[in-house]
């Protein structure tokens, strides 16, 4: 099982998230390229940072929106938005590069992630700004979204994740973040939560019914409250439990 994370969220004199603390603990770091959240420097400094431990990089792409961290949908053509994913991979390559590793796969973020999910207009035109970079870079996305089966259609490498750490519907959507338990606290519940879908593929939804998400990677965010210490909890409940951790990239 792949453990990730989003890092990188930091932008000039300001910090987000404990990076240093969480590439000791992930196996593959889904690093902001500059749209959302992060600068050229943090970039930089996560990529070098990842490189040295042996943690997979893959390229955190989102809308063009850093007053709202991304998470506001916007309204772009698919071929602008095609455009803006392969910009965002360029510029992380270049770095992951300069640190003797590359970009090895591809993840959206917040609205364009949500927005992706259902929308099969929007799916395709990240798939094809991920495609034109290069074929075998892959895709990590839900399971059972417009997403993956744009990823699929068009020959692109797609790999599912679940959130350890965030609520899910009975359609198996994520929580919006907007309503209250949205977002997962409680380490011991979040690492029972990912022992769970690690071995059984199953999550508990809101109204207490079983899903079946089948995931390739487990996702802890950055930027939550207290994420070194459910990450932490995750990879030592996991580790202890005989599921071996590994990036798919």
């Amino acid at each position: 099982m792949d453990l990730n994370s989003d890092l990188g969220e930091g932008f000039g004199a300001w910090t987000m998230g404990d990076d240093e603390a969480m590439l000791d603990i992930v196996t593959s770091a889904n690093v902001a390229c500059g749209f959302h959240a992060g600068d050229a420097s943090v970039m930089r400094r996560v990529c070098e940072r990842a490189a040295e431990r042996g943690v997979t990089i893959g390229a955190h792409v989102g809308y063009r929106d850093l007053a709202g961290f991304g998470r506001r949908a916007l309204d772009i053509a698919p071929e602008d938005l095609a455009d803006e994913v392969l910009y965002q991979i360029g510029a992380l390559d270049a770095f992951a590069r300069a640190a003797h590793s590359c970009v090895r796969y591809v993840k959206a973020h917040g609205a364009l992630y949500n927005t992706a999910a259902v929308d099969p207009e929007q799916a395709a035109a990240l798939v094809e700004g991920v495609r034109r970079y290069h074929t075998d870079l892959a895709l990590l996305c839900p399971p059972d979204s417009e997403m993956l089966r744009a990823a699929q259609a068009a020959g692109v490498p797609a790999y599912a994740e679940a959130f350890a750490d965030r609520a899910y519907t009975p359609e198996g959507r994520l929580v919006s973040r907007k309503l209250p338990g949205a977002v997962l606290h409680d380490a011991d519940e979040v690492a029972a939560r990912a022992l769970t879908m690690a071995n059984t593929g199953e999550v508990v939804d809101v109204e207490g019914n079983k899903l079946t998400l089948r995931a390739d990677s487990l996702c802890v965010h950055g930027d939550t409250p207290g994420a070194v210490e459910l990450a932490r909890r995750i990879r030592e409940l996991l580790t202890e439990s005989g599921v071996v951790l590994r990036s798919f990239g």
